[in-house]
């Protein structure tokens, strides 16, 4: 399932250090040898400051004790420079750690910065420590001391575009420390700015907006209302349109919350449509079985797609996330995704036709046949299905409440037919009033 791993496409878009989380996942999967994936972190960790850990990734990939000479300078080099930054930003982090010294701080920025200039001699030079220290710290994977000293940083900060930077900071340390309610929060706050701040480019803007959908997914596939928020922001036109134009392979994450989505939406229909446009940049399973189900009225072929569809899921470093239950280990989301799929087939297949052979369903809904009729019988039970069960001819019989899919084609080219009507009489009366003139 390596060909449906989007994590070459995701990381680009991702702060290294959150490209972790991935490559354990993908270790713990063994979807690539242990010793690509090892080597992937050491050129992530190269460019970072947790010599330590790339120390001990070195011992792992090449079985030994010893490491390169570079590494131990490298060491050296990071302890020197932390204990300098340290130096440099100890007159405003003493400040900060004061807790009866930071009640006079204000909500004005201005007023902050001439206080602390007068009082306690920190100016604009301590206060850009403070930020180079707190950048220092998170790139040496500290991330609680990284994500305080910037939160204090956009507190006294007024150059906007230092501030935006202290604020991606900000989030991909509640990110990697899982603080996914705090994490929410900044996510929103950037969101506000990167959609009301004036940028150098639109196309500025928009890779804005692609980060902080990428960034977004390791909130919303762990939040409690993260599947309803993701269809909020990847949905709205301006980070939809940002989807389809740089980064199409979102569409499965979207695909996936609107299937596993409670509360069926009208924006579902309008989403169809943009599969199908995008089918030609991007698809996989996911997206391929909604098109089975909503466009082609391919039901084999959706039964297949689902049995893909569950791989796909198991091996996404986002959907995948096990829940371990005393001894057993379970993927939530799977277990949801197969069950609303099964609907979807079956909601679907019902308004089709009006009498079904149960054997037939159940071959459908990837379900052997005692399995179908108690799906069915449940359904039936909590109100999401308006039919009975004939056990004698083993059929499940539709109450014709509602019209099938040729009746409704029909109603809908008779309500074309209405409207072409009447827009063409309206243009006949504006010609006529034009000519009378």
């Amino acid at each position: 399932m390596a060909e449906y791993d989007l994590t070459p496409r995701i990381a680009p878009n991702l702060d290294r250090h959150l490209v972790f989380p991935l490559l354990e996942f993908l270790q713990e999967r063994q979807m690539y040898p242990d010793e690509q994936i090892l080597k992937a972190k050491i050129e992530l960790l190269n460019k970072t400051n947790m010599v330590d850990y790339a120390m001990d990734i070195h011992k792992s990939l090449y079985h030994t004790e010893d490491v390169p000479q570079d590494m131990v300078d490298r060491r050296v080099e990071v302890v020197a420079r932390l204990k300098a930054l340290e130096e440099s930003a100890a007159p405003l982090v003493n400040f900060l750690q004061n807790a009866a010294a930071v009640q006079e701080l204000r909500a004005d920025k201005q007023y902050n910065l001439q206080m602390l200039s007068d009082r306690y001699q920190i100016g604009p030079q301590q206060i850009e420590a403070l930020y180079q220290y707190a950048k220092f710290q998170f790139e040496c994977g500290n991330y609680s001391g990284a994500a305080d000293y910037l939160y204090q940083y956009r507190a006294l900060c007024t150059n906007s575009d230092r501030s935006l930077s202290a604020l991606w900071g900000k989030l991909a340390a509640e990110i990697l420390m899982q603080n996914w309610d705090i994490a929410l929060e900044e996510l929103n706050r950037l969101k506000e700015i990167i959609d009301s701040k004036s940028f150098s480019s639109p196309m500025n803007q928009v890779q804005n907006r692609i980060w902080l959908m990428h960034w977004s997914l390791f909130i919303f596939f762990n939040h409690d209302n993260g599947r309803t928020q993701i269809i909020d922001l990847f949905n709205q036109d301006k980070y939809l349109n940002a989807i389809q134009t740089n980064a199409p392979h979102l569409v499965r994450y979207l695909a996936t919350a609107f299937i596993v989505n409670k509360r069926r939406r009208p924006q579902f229909k309008d989403f169809i449509k943009v599969i199908q446009q995008e089918q030609h940049s991007y698809k996989d399973p996911i997206t391929e079985f909604l098109t089975c189900v909503y466009v082609n009225y391919d039901f084999d072929g959706a039964q297949k797609k689902m049995r893909e569809c569950e791989e796909v899921i198991l091996n996404d470093p986002f959907l995948g996330k096990r829940a371990e239950e005393g001894n057993f280990s379970t993927v939530p989301l799977r277990d949801e995704f197969l069950e609303n799929a099964r609907l979807f087939i079956f909601e679907t297949y019902c308004r089709i036709h009006q009498r079904i052979d149960m054997g037939v369903l159940a071959e459908k809904l990837n379900l052997n046949y005692e399995e179908a009729e108690r799906w069915i019988v449940n359904l039936i039970r909590s109100s999401k299905l308006d039919a009975k069960i004939d056990s004698e001819s083993g059929t499940v019989i539709m109450e014709p409440n509602h019209p099938n899919v040729y009746e409704q084609l029909i109603d809908h080219t008779k309500a074309l037919s209405g409207r072409t009507y009447k827009l063409v009489g309206q243009i006949l009366e504006h010609a006529q009033a034009q000519i009378a003139r």
